[in-house]
């Protein structure tokens, strides 16, 4: 299975419990730190990789029509994003149902109104899910109460239970779901997922569930809406890993700009993986003279460069953002020739990301094969690893195993 392109998010819940803030408008669109919640679960779809948005609303979907039309929220992250409607109140499953004609044979599903953070990849790893009709991302809790629990064996879903009546334990739904088109011989015109779609497909054997522990929150009460004002900004920032490409990930083949020519190192995918588990920011910052010097075209870096995030999202990992330095002092192309602070040792890859990305810089490291990669990550402020004939993969491991 290829990693779904298309990301699929529920927008139109009513919100009853929060009372006057959901008067006029969708709980997706309530101001969490300043801006939409809805925002914060576009920005990651966007750096998972994915490229299409299909948004299914319903309660004041003329609010998230008029969002969508005063944003360039779409522009910036690179997604084409498009807007479903139903006719009348038809449930979590319904609102599915009508989109059916638009679901990609795999996709994600997403609650409109939860977060949690966690590497959503990580469903495609899960053995049986290229074969199961939804795979569901879980959340352990100590406290379930407020929540159903969800049981499993050896990553089935065998049942799903109403909230217990007392505290305790238990894994709880994420709402973050990697789900077959298959799904739509379940759904009805007017159902819930939750209560009527899932449960049968659980008594069916046809889900499965992986469990991780991120940080979770569902903005439906009073109380999560508060927290989350200051959860989510604090969850976004979090520490990077600025990798150099070549002699790093792939083998150094001098100006690499072909996929006949990239071959990964032994042990770069898992490493990516481990990071993007870990929940670091991976970046690559590459200096790339083949530019400067006619061999390719800046085109070609990039169209390289999208090849390697698909190989990467089809195993489970991916870069959140990539970064090359196409300028060298003695080009041969005119347009490329001069000093530039983009160009490792300099820092500039490294401070734009850091400018554009809210990174923390205290547990953020640069890794490279070359004295350079070093001197741009000592230049930026960071911590710097130089990789050796061992590979990226020992140094990630036990950067992980310190940090846990």
């Amino acid at each position: 299975m290829r990693a779904p392109e298309q990301c699929v998010i529920l927008v139109g819940g009513l919100g009853t419990r929060l009372g006057a803030l959901t008067a006029n408008m969708p709980k997706p669109l309530l101001a969490v730190a300043g801006r939409p919640f809805l925002e914060y679960l576009l920005l990651e779809a966007a750096r998972f990789g994915f490229k299409r948005v299909l948004l299914l609303a319903g309660y004041r979907a003329d609010q998230v029509a008029y969002y969508l039309a005063g944003s360039d929220i779409a522009e910036r992250l690179r997604l084409q994003i498009d807007l479903l409607v139903e006719e009348k109140p038809a449930g979590t499953g319904g609102a599915l149902w009508q989109a059916r004609e638009l679901l990609d044979e795999h996709f994600y599903l997403l609650n409109g109104d939860s977060w949690f953070n966690f590497n959503w990849l990580s469903l495609m790893t899960v053995e049986g899910s290229d074969r199961a009709v939804a795979t569901l991302g879980l959340r352990p809790l100590a406290d379930a109460s407020r929540y159903g629990v969800v049981e499993t064996d050896d990553g089935a879903v065998r049942r799903f239970r109403d909230r217990p009546e007392q505290a305790g334990p238990g894994d709880v739904n994420s709402g973050v779901y990697l789900v077959s088109r298959e799904i739509v011989a379940a759904l009805r015109p007017q159902c819930s997922l939750e209560r009527d779609v899932l449960p049968a497909l659980a008594e069916a054997g046809q889900l499965r569930a992986f469990r991780a522990s991120g940080g979770f929150i569902d903005i439906g009460v009073p109380e999560d809406f508060s927290r989350a004002q200051t959860l989510l900004p604090n969850w976004r920032e979090r520490p990077a890993a600025f990798l150099d490409r070549d002699g790093t990930l792939n083998e150094d083949r001098h100006y690499v700009h072909r996929i006949a020519d990239f071959h990964w190192l032994p042990g770069a995918v898992e490493a990516i993986r481990l990071l993007n588990d870990a929940g670091f920011y991976v970046f690559v910052v590459t200096n790339q003279a083949g530019v400067a010097h006619g061999f390719y075209r800046e085109e070609d870096v990039e169209s390289l460069h999208a090849w390697i995030q698909g190989e990467l999202r089809n195993r489970g990992a991916h870069i959140d953002d990539f970064r090359y330095c196409a300028f060298h002092p003695e080009a041969t192309v005119e347009a490329y020739r001069g000093e530039h602070t983009w160009r490792k040792p300099g820092p500039g890859m490294l401070r734009d990301l850091i400018t554009h990305w809210p990174v923390d810089l205290a547990g953020s490291f640069m890794a490279g094969d070359k004295d350079i990669d070093v001197a741009a990550g000592q230049a930026a402020g960071i911590a710097s690893l130089r990789i050796g004939p061992e590979g990226l993969l020992p140094h990630v491991r036990a950067l992980i195993s310190r940090k846990a």
